[in-house]
């Protein structure tokens, strides 16, 4: 990651100053660019992850910019350090803003070809571990009567290409849990919104393409790109952190509910559901 003073005072407008912002799964991809942008729009960010070595150098890189960021080693799935680290930010800045849900990791493939033990797993890195984040920062954000939740699906939930039948299953299981939260929670101020990521150019790619020159693996990326997307180009982690911003500010202020689709055109979900009612939603307060 490069950071440098000019990126950090001048491409931020400060659209989401002094709020202070968890983001989980920032050693790489898609968490580590919503981090950096969500410092570069000055607010106080906590990184979580289980890569300390390249963790603390991103926020340390953040920090040396001029932005504000902390890195914590948290497994996502162990609900006491998951516990701790929302203390720990609690003690610090005595208030949770954002929440970003990101942390996960590939894994199963077709029905016939997974076990029980890798289900288990594939569906607690992928959901379990946004539910006990969830689970920690709410009471929080309730007491002080606001909070943005943002949690991270995948486009194979909704339009999968390849079998990959645990880790769409799981990220369907985040879109769920998006919907449930912006019900139970709108009573309280508190917003639930979903992005869906397509084809982004991530470390996530690293088992298809392991052993392929840079050349070769431009070929196939584009090769990918080409086959999937309209636009005719991989995403970047960058073109997911812009949604996140926007979900995180107050540029999405009547916004909650919500599943976005960052995925170049291919085409996602569409709904004419209402779920949430302001009669329904009273038994929540």
């Amino acid at each position: 990651m490069t950071i440098n003073k000019v990126e950090m005072t001048e491409k931020g407008r400060g659209r989401i100053e002094g709020k202070v912002a968890i983001v989980t799964g920032t050693t790489s991809g898609i968490g580590e660019a919503i981090a950096l942008r969500f410092a570069e729009e000055r607010a106080k960010v906590i990184m979580t992850g289980i890569e300390p070595e390249i963790g603390e150098a991103s926020a340390k890189a953040i920090n040396d910019a001029g932005g504000e960021a902390t890195y914590m080693n948290v497994d996502s799935l162990d609900q006491g350090q998951v516990k701790q680290m929302v203390k720990t930010v609690m003690d610090k800045y005595d208030r949770i803003d954002i929440l970003v849900n990101n942390a996960g990791a590939a894994g199963g493939g077709s029905l016939e070809a997974s076990d029980e033990d890798e289900w288990d797993q594939v569906l607690a890195l992928n959901l379990k571990g946004a539910f006990l984040a969830c689970k920690a920062a709410v009471p929080h954000m309730k007491k002080q009567g606001y909070g943005k939740i943002i949690n991270v699906s995948s486009m194979g939930a909704v339009r999968p290409s390849v079998s990959v039948l645990a880790y769409h299953s799981a990220k369907a299981g985040i879109l769920g849990l998006t919907l449930n939260l912006a019900f139970e929670l709108a009573p309280f101020n508190i917003y639930a919104n979903c992005i869906v990521p397509g084809p982004i150019e991530t470390p996530f790619w690293d088992p298809l393409s392991k052993g392929m020159s840079a050349e070769q693996k431009r070929a196939f990326f584009a090769a990918l790109a080409k086959k999937e997307v309209p636009l005719g180009r991989m995403g970047t982690p960058e073109d997911i952190a812009g949604p996140a911003l926007f979900f995180a500010s107050d540029l999405s202020s009547y916004v909650t509910g919500q599943i976005l689709c960052v995925a170049g055109g291919q085409p996602g979900l569409t709904s004419e559901s209402t779920f949430i009612s302001s009669e329904e939603s009273r038994r929540y307060r």
